[in-house]
């Protein structure tokens, strides 16, 4: 590939003058700037964009941070940014992580090599404090409620939302009450443990060990967990899952074997996507794509040197066919 001294040279100018023109400095007469272009045309050069942002100081590119693209609730929330970013013209890449901290650390060492100007976290295992040591290389913002006043964060209140189903399935006149996460760590994750904790003391009931269940993410999953659920000695009359996908599985399972989900065992699912509508499945909306949306907006605010925010978004509750009220049997 030609250099700039070879622009040069063709175009019968400085290398200065070329390194204007690449640089779209206004100060370069018009006859000049025609002949370093004419002499790029026939040179076939390229411009390294990367190197030209390096130059300045930025790469343009934003990191996504995710454990898996191909869960509905984080490619929702990728959606989002992914349109904020393209409007504002910014690139962005994909760290798929499955919940390793190694590969998180890459994502970090990405942000500190400049490779990109700022990360987002739709989720983490790294503690957000050890993320947040990082974050004198460039912006980091986080979909989970932080802390940390030195960050960004956008979300919806996770330890509200659960409060408000597992009352919605109190009402429906449940006690024994299973809740099914994808993991157990986590800030969302911990939130929602406590306000289940709570809402059963409440209810003066025992949590079984069996009721609080982990791992479950996709429809195989779902199914999964009906066959479980159909083994447990103290079987629970409702189901608080996190996930549609999950959800889904186990209705259709449960068609399957000919049982009636809603009065018992009754489902309450988490997110609300196509699945749960079309399936009348019970859940908990979040507003997924404009979470995402809200994310970019911090990460763009931030890049500017604006303040670290704390974004809320609502949540409501959706009930369908797998919950019924007790005015309503």
């Amino acid at each position: 590939m030609a250099n700039i001294r070879e622009i040069a040279k063709r175009a019968g100018v400085s290398v200065t003058t070329v390194s204007r023109v690449l640089n779209e400095h206004p100060y370069v007469k018009e006859e000049k700037r025609e002949r370093v272009l004419q002499a790029m045309k026939e040179l076939k050069y390229t411009r390294n964009i990367q190197a030209v942002h390096l130059a300045k100081g930025y790469s343009n590119m934003l990191g996504i941070v995710l454990p898996n693209i191909e869960h509905s609730y984080f490619s929702a929330l990728v959606t989002g940014i992914a349109e904020k970013a393209q409007a504002c013209g910014m690139h962005f890449a994909l760290f798929q992580t499955g919940y390793d901290p190694l590969k998180e650390k890459e994502a970090l060492m990405s942000l500190k090599e400049r490779r990109v100007d700022g990360l987002i976290f739709c989720s983490n295992a790294l503690s957000d404090g050890h993320i947040l040591k990082w974050q004198e290389s460039g912006p980091i913002i986080f979909c989970h409620p932080a802390p940390h006043d030195q960050c960004s964060t956008v979300s919806i209140a996770h330890d509200q939302a659960f409060k408000e189903g597992l009352h919605h399935l109190a009402a429906c006149g449940h006690q024994r009450i299973a809740i099914v996460l994808a993991r157990t760590e986590g800030a969302n994750s911990e939130s929602r443990l406590q306000a289940y904790q709570d809402m059963m003391q409440s209810l003066g009931q025992t949590i079984d060990d069996e009721w609080v269940i982990e791992g479950k993410l996709s429809l195989l999953d779902g199914k999964q967990l009906f066959a479980e659920w159909k083994e447990m000695k103290n079987r629970p009359t409702a189901l608080f899952i996190t996930n549609d996908e999950v959800s889904a599985g186990f209705l259709l399972e449960a068609q399957r074997h000919d049982i009636k989900v809603g009065e018992s065992p009754a489902i309450l699912s988490f997110q609300n996507n196509q699945l749960s509508e079309a399936l009348g499945i019970s859940s908990i909306h979040i507003p997924l794509k404009q979470l995402g949306q809200e994310a970019f907006d911090l990460f763009d605010r931030a890049l500017k040197g604006e303040k670290s925010e704390k974004r809320m978004l609502p949540f409501r509750l959706i009930e369908r066919t797998t919950t019924v009220l007790k005015n309503n049997r």
